[in-house]
């Protein structure tokens, strides 16, 4: 389905464009990248790159550990995968070895690292002494291989309980709030960001538990859903989402406050926002994702408003574009990565209502096609959350809920979209024409 400006007529879409492509600076002449090739201007018929599921990536985890919700995926300078999962979010019948009841299992480090084939050569998980979320979400290894986790646990963590019968009790210690508990006088546990060595070593963390003051509070976040830094700058930037309404830009070394925005660029409120308002003056619950592009724009996930706005990294507005607005529960919008081209010619949505990932032409927003469908086999989807490129073209994904995987899909080229549209599936993926 294509992506379509709200409340826009066809000469101002038509002006708004070329302004968008005048803002990034970018032409329609051909580009190369190592992996992509050329890329030509649009045409009836554009080659489009395409993948398919590796069934037997990753290998199988030691230990007879299993994953909880799987939300949050990172490539790193070495090509090493990383994930976050929710170790407690296992069901009781998977996690019989943590009560010694039978040989299999038991909850994964909430924190793993897969080397390219697939192997586990890394992990941890929370260590005593500082905060920890009590709901891991989103998770980006930096340049110089520190790990930042976010966090959208509203409730206070439950004590961990080795043997008892649940690995990690999943209730917390007094009222639940809401999932989607925004408000400045909401109380919310998961208030910070992260900063970790390698080997899960406390750096630092931007907030700390039980501390926001809402939206326009510059010391402490609230129910953080990914971070990202921004090329040239590596300032670090974050959808500050779960309880807040705004994406928010701090240092990442003195982890000192820098700016922040809402919807439109305006400043960002606590007043109660409806989901699957398309045109909503604020950002609604959750602001999913912030992903900085090569060329200073930031792609920013309303998630269940079914729509993206684009920003300069300063907040500066520039673009609004709404995808599968029928959408309810989760909403379309959950996650966005780039190809690897210099250009970032192609962009990949992670769609976790419809299934999907959906391709576009970054430059004129253009969906191409989408792949996945619902299902538990390889190249299908329950849930899928989070979604990364590694330097390779291949895309990597992981699912939430009862999903708990992480899958690698991989590049195999490019291709006429025409022939990809006969294929209809690519392994267990199904093809999809946009609408």
């Amino acid at each position: 389905m294509k992506f379509k400006p709200a409340r826009l007529g066809k000469s101002l879409l038509s002006a708004n464009l070329v302004g968008l492509v005048a803002v990034l600076g970018l032409g329609l002449a051909a580009v190369s990248g190592h992996f992509i090739g050329r890329a030509e201007a649009q045409t009836a018929d554009p080659m489009v790159p395409y993948f398919e599921a590796d069934p037997y990536w990753p290998r199988p985890l030691p230990h007879h550990w299993r994953l909880g919700q799987t939300v949050g995926v990172s490539i790193d300078s070495h090509g090493d995968v990383w994930i976050v999962h929710r170790p407690g979010t296992l069901e009781r019948m998977e996690s019989y070895t943590t009560r010694g009841e039978a040989d299999c299992c038991t909850a994964a480090p909430d924190v793993l690292e897969f080397d390219p084939a697939g192997n586990v050569i890394n992990s941890f998980g929370k260590v005593e002494g500082h905060d920890w979320p009590s709901s891991n979400h989103g998770i980006t290894v930096d340049r110089d291989g520190n790990v930042w986790l976010g966090g959208n646990g509203a409730a206070q963590p439950a004590p961990y309980a080795p043997g008892s019968a649940e690995q990690f009790p999943r209730r917390g210690m007094g009222p639940q709030p809401p999932p989607y508990a925004s408000g400045a006088n909401v109380p919310y546990h998961d208030d910070f960001i992260l900063k970790l060595s390698h080997d899960g070593k406390f750096l630092g963390e931007i907030g700390r538990a039980d501390a926001s003051k809402g939206s326009l509070d510059t010391e402490n976040v609230k129910g953080v859903a990914m971070v990202r830094f921004i090329p040239g700058t590596n300032e670090l930037v974050a959808a500050d989402g779960y309880g807040n309404h705004r994406v928010a830009v701090f240092d990442p070394v003195t982890l000192k406050f820098k700016r922040m925005w809402g919807a439109y660029g305006r400043p960002p409120t606590d007043d109660p926002v409806p989901h699957y308002d398309v045109n909503s003056p604020q950002f609604g619950n959750p602001v999913h994702c912030a992903e900085p592009s090569n060329d200073g724009l930031i792609y920013v996930c309303d998630r269940t408003n079914n729509r993206m706005q684009v920003f300069k990294d300063d907040g500066t507005y520039v673009k609004q574009y709404t995808l599968e607005t029928n959408t309810r529960g989760d909403g379309s919008i959950w996650e966005i990565a780039f190809s690897r081209d210099p250009r970032q010619r192609f962009m990949y949505i992670a769609d976790g209502a419809n299934e999907k990932i959906h391709v576009f032409d970054r430059l004129s927003m253009k969906e191409l096609y989408a792949l996945g469908g619902g299902g538990r086999q390889a190249g299908q989807f329950y849930a899928l959350h989070s979604i990364a490129t590694n330097a390779k073209g291949d895309i990597f994904t992981t699912e939430t809920y009862r999903g708990q995987r992480v899958q690698k899909f991989v590049y195999k080229g490019m291709i006429p979209l025409s022939k990809l549209m006969q294929m209809k599936f690519l392994g267990n993926s199904e093809i999809y024409a946009p609408e």
